[in-house]
């Protein structure tokens, strides 16, 4: 590891990136070690930067790809320069593609292609990518992994793990922030990400999802040919979402296409709980076939998010209630799901959420910047000790993206306007009395096999629990009945039982039972 860091160092004082720090941040000690006392090189310090990300590798690449999409918090020349790394970092020999492709399938390359194009399409931090045709006739894209990309990857993550430690046992913050956790979570995202089979199960549960809608398209999957290291897919024909001049040429609505960005965003997030977590440009293509009805094509699935149905609720309530200017309810919703301590004050935490949203409402995406907006959050969070929550780092950087792209596409876009009604859709939806039936009649084989052992649950918890006055163990009981016989009506209605009396049964024991308790 120590390696390593002399690694990061040099490259920085080669490149010369101290410089690129604010001059008022710079300071004689920070010069003295990581000034390099040679010549600047001449190209500009955007150049310089890709460079040295270039030269540490993926994980310092994907850093750059997310930067690259922030081009109101970066100038414009580093922003041109780290959007070339969404889809053109320097590619591996296309010998070391083939030699992996043939050991994954075995036999020669001949022997499954038809035809393979050995100059690369695309290559990226972790996998570059070839045209093919199958013995079909069906164009294809073969992704290949980069060799000894794992071992790279490993040294990095060892770094990043030891950083986490330090900052949690060294500073005030440390533990609040859970850098171990994140780091963990971060561990976990990469090397599934070096498993392609992993990336083509993730394509066909996001192709499934959208499968009726023509908001987004994600390629097919073709499952002879997969392997850990390779993956073959369909090929797509599409503008990068980038190349803004080729849209507006073809006539495409930019308004429309932006904000169908941000409902597949809150789709794929509220909806499905199954994101696209790596939503950069370069994962990202436009079918303009119909320029007034344009949709997505979406690749590289490698990198998905889930939340659990506690973290969508509240991260649902929440948002709607910013966007409601509920900041009560806010400072509610917080304590309630234990995102901050529960003796926080609800009074000052609303003062503190009104005072960092009021000045973003009613204003275009073109005047928010939610990397500040995120900023101002992280120093709300601190100053009442909530901690930060790993399980939403890769949402909060999906929104990052989003919003980079949003603000490239239709600078006007309203992101308020756009997702406040979605998000009261899918709270009402969600809640209606006939998606809590679907709900429970989805569970009911679960309580069915759970059924014929409910006595003797109940009567270990009864001899188990502490002391519980008469009244109290009686309503305990009394609401598990109705549970019981609430469950039977559902199933009554689903059809998961021809004998739902077995149900009705079981609630007028335990009613009966909570009598028995009342008059002892």
């Amino acid at each position: 590891m120590i390696r390593r860091v002399l690694t990061v160092w040099g490259v920085i004082r080669k490149q010369h990136l101290y410089e690129l720090a604010p001059a008022q941040r710079q300071t004689k000690m920070g010069r003295l070690i990581f000034q390099s006392p040679g010549d600047v090189p001449k190209e500009n310090r955007g150049q310089r930067l890709r460079v040295a990300l270039e030269m540490l590798g993926p994980i310092f690449i994907k850093f750059g790809q997310l930067l690259s999409t922030r081009r109101d918090l970066l100038p414009d020349d580093i922003a041109d320069e780290l959007a070339q790394l969404q889809d053109n970092v320097p590619p591996f020999a296309s010998e070391d593609a083939i030699s992996c492709i043939e050991a994954a399938f075995g036999g020669s390359i001949s022997d499954h292609f038809a035809s393979f194009d050995q100059t690369p399409l695309a290559a990226a931090s972790v996998a570059q990518v070839h045209a093919a045709t199958l013995p079909t006739g069906e164009a294809v894209v073969v992704k290949v992994l980069r060799p000894e990309i794992e071992s790279i990857i490993q040294k990095d993550l060892k770094l990043i793990r030891t950083l986490a430690w330090t900052v949690e046992r060294l500073f005030k913050e440390g533990q609040r922030l859970k850098p171990q956790e994140v780091a963990a979570d971060y561990q976990r995202t990469l090397l599934n990400e070096l498993d392609l089979r992993r990336e083509a199960g993730n394509a066909s549960q996001l192709r499934r999802n959208f499968s009726d809608s023509g908001l987004v398209y994600v390629p097919e999957i073709h499952w002879a040919l997969n392997a850990e290291k390779v993956m073959v897919s369909e090929r797509i024909y599409g503008i990068p979402v980038t190349d803004v001049e080729a849209l507006n040429q073809q006539g495409v609505d930019m308004k429309i296409l932006a904000e169908r960005g941000v409902e597949i965003f809150f789709t794929q997030v509220f909806r499905d709980s199954f994101f696209h977590a790596d939503m950069h440009p370069g994962n990202i293509f436009v079918d303009a076939t119909d320029p007034l009805n344009p949709s997505y094509l979406a690749i590289d699935c490698a990198i998905v998010g889930q939340l659990d149905e506690h973290d969508l609720y509240y991260l649902a309530r929440n948002l709607l209630a910013i966007f409601q200017q509920d900041y009560r309810l806010v400072a509610k919703l917080h304590v309630e799901c234990g995102w901050v301590p529960a003796e926080t004050s609800i009074a000052e935490f609303e003062s503190a959420m009104r005072t960092l949203c009021e000045p973003i409402f009613e204003r275009p995406l073109a005047d928010i910047s939610f990397g500040h907006m995120l900023i101002s959050l992280f120093r709300t969070a601190g100053q009442f000790e909530m901690p930060i929550q790993p399980q939403l780092v890769l949402l909060q950087k999906t929104l990052l993206n989003i919003e980079g792209l949003g603000r490239q596409l239709y600078p006007d876009l309203n992101l308020w306007d756009t997702a406040k009604p979605f998000l009261e859709r899918w709270l009402a939806d969600r809640y209606a009395p006939q998606s809590v039936l679907r709900r429970l009649q989805k569970e009911a084989p679960f309580w069915l096999e759970t059924l014929p052992r409910l006595p003797d649950l109940i009567i270990k918890n009864l001899q188990e629990a502490p002391p519980q006055p008469p009244k109290s163990r009686a309503f305990s009981i009394k609401a598990l009945a109705l549970t019981v016989l609430g469950l039977g009506l559902v199933t009554t209605g689903s059809g998961a039982l021809d004998q739902p009396i077995i149900f009705i049964t079981g609630a007028g024991l335990l009613v009966l039972a909570s009598f028995s308790h009342k008059h002892r």
